[in-house]
């Protein structure tokens, strides 16, 4: 930017697995929202995916962290250390002067005051001088392309790490919404337990996330089927490496009893709507979004539940960054941001 330029705009995606950071729009950050730090003086080790590697490996005198829980913050100090090494990665000036930055940050839609002003003071503290709030479900209609402000009904599911946000959208606010802690990370440990049970073989986190994102799928039967994963791990009798060969199938009938509880979720929103935007969804369809989006067949599984169309946003995993960016060029518009 140039000599002069004070402020900096960053829109924030402050998620449970990962956090996402677009400046001059363009992705800048995009890595999981860890940090490793030194036990006995607090100090920042590592921060997103360095951290992350630190993950079921730490050795003495470290441990890894995740701030955030359910999708909200857990950990203020952590919170605030990751976000500071985050910013300070971000190339935000060449000026003299330290930018003031002015941030846009998404957050889930059943939160808290209290929720509210920990998210706010992390972002101060990490040197946001003028910094808003969006609700996830806003933020991922913004960017899927949908026009929130319409008077019309626009229906949105974001799935992310550690939650999922469902939201029926009108006039540029949230009509009706259901927020369940059953997510991304519900389902990583839904196949850890799987796999424990199942096959007598440990795995760690890393590896229950390879798996739900190459086999993890919604229904038994699928058109265009995965190929089968193959596995390596403990066994919980001998501790000798036990290999087994996955398939779908099996991760789906994994996942079915968490899939079920979002398949309620979905249908209490429909329930609660309005019948005059009632109408609009089933023309418009619903909108996917979030890392849960490319569960494989998910958007099949949830037409065929409820008889409407489903959609997955393009690029579901940034769709929300995406739309905080949106409102992020638009806060001196949008009545819907959260502002002191």
């Amino acid at each position: 930017m140039g000599f002069f330029s004070l402020t900096q705009n960053l829109a924030v995606d402050l998620g449970t697995a990962n956090t996402l950071i677009v400046h001059n729009d363009e992705v800048q950050i995009d890595e999981p929202s860890v940090i490793a730090v030194d036990t006995h003086t607090g100090a920042l080790v590592a921060s997103g995916e360095k951290a992350a590697k630190y993950i079921g490996k730490t050795p003495d005198g470290i441990r890894t962290i995740r701030p955030l829980k359910d999708g909200v913050i857990a950990d203020f100090t952590a919170t605030e250390l990751l976000l500071k090494d985050f910013i300070q990665r971000i190339k935000t000036s060449s000026s003299l002067f330290s930018p003031s930055l002015r941030m846009v940050i998404c957050i889930p839609s059943g939160s808290t005051n209290v929720e509210i002003k920990a998210v706010r003071d992390s972002a101060e503290h990490a040197g946001g001088r003028d910094v808003a709030m969006i609700f996830e479900p806003m933020a991922a209609a913004l960017g899927a392309g949908l026009d929130v402000e319409a008077p019309e009904g626009n229906m949105i599911i974001d799935i992310g790490g550690g939650t999922s946000e469902i939201a029926c959208i009108s006039l540029g606010g949230i009509v009706c919404s259901e927020s369940i802690n059953v997510a991304g990370d519900v389902f990583t440990n839904d196949i850890m337990n799987y796999i424990l049970k199942q096959h007598n073989i440990r795995v760690g986190e890393r590896t229950a996330e390879r798996i739900k994102r190459n086999i993890g799928a919604a229904l038994t039967e699928l058109e265009d089927e995965p190929e089968d994963m193959k596995i390596t791990g403990p066994s919980v009798f001998t501790a000798l490496p036990q290999t087994v060969v996955l398939n779908y199938s099996e991760i789906a009938y994994a996942l079915e009893a968490s899939l079920s509880k979002l398949d309620e979720a979905v249908m209490q929103v429909l329930t609660k709507m309005p019948p005059e935007l009632y109408s609009d969804v089933v023309e418009n369809g619903i909108y996917l979004a979030g890392g849960g989006a490319l569960i494989k067949g998910l958007d099949k599984r949830l037409s065929d539940k409820t008889g409407i169309p489903f959609h997955i946003a393009e690029d579901p995993l940034r769709a929300i960054v995406r739309g905080t960016n949106i409102a992020l060029k638009n806060m001196d518009k949008f009545q819907f941001l959260l502002r002191d």
